[in-house]
């Protein structure tokens, strides 16, 4: 009896490779075909061929002249040449008043000055806005508590 068990799971298992083999082979023909396709040049599909944040190029040889376009610029954007990319030195946390001037851990840059923006009655929680006299700015609201 067990070895008549043998042989049917034995021919069942030989049937089964026999039909998987074919599926298998044009599997990699295709992985290959699709493979063959991309050119040394495609690149990586998860990473974006984009400029850094969507700014402009420079040159620091030029004088450090940004030439962007004038559309979609904010009104209060000054832009100057920082390693070669034009950034905004009145908001840019980075480059906060002069290329390379860094602000530090819970500050941000508000009109080209580093600002503790949870303690700062001019700058209280964000860029400009101003507590009313007499209030205090706590952890980034006026008149917290």
């Amino acid at each position: 009896m067990s070895r008549a068990l043998l042989s049917i799971a034995i021919t069942a298992l030989s049937i089964l490779n026999n039909i998987a083999s074919p599926v298998q082979a044009n599997y990699a023909g295709l992985v290959k075909e699709d493979f063959i396709k991309l050119s040394p040049r495609a690149g990586s599909r998860l990473l974006a061929e984009n400029p850094k944040n969507g700014k402009h190029y420079c040159s620091s040889e030029e004088s450090n002249v940004c030439h962007a376009e004038t559309t979609g610029r904010k009104r209060n954007e000054q832009l100057s040449c920082c390693k070669n990319q034009c950034r905004d030195v009145l908001s840019d946390r980075n480059n906060c008043g002069c290329c390379g001037h860094k602000c530090s851990f819970g500050q941000l840059c508000c009109n080209g000055v580093c600002a503790t923006v949870a303690y700062d009655v001019n700058n209280c929680g964000e860029c400009g806005k101003v507590c009313r006299h007499k209030q205090r700015c706590e952890y980034g609201t006026c008149g917290y508590a």
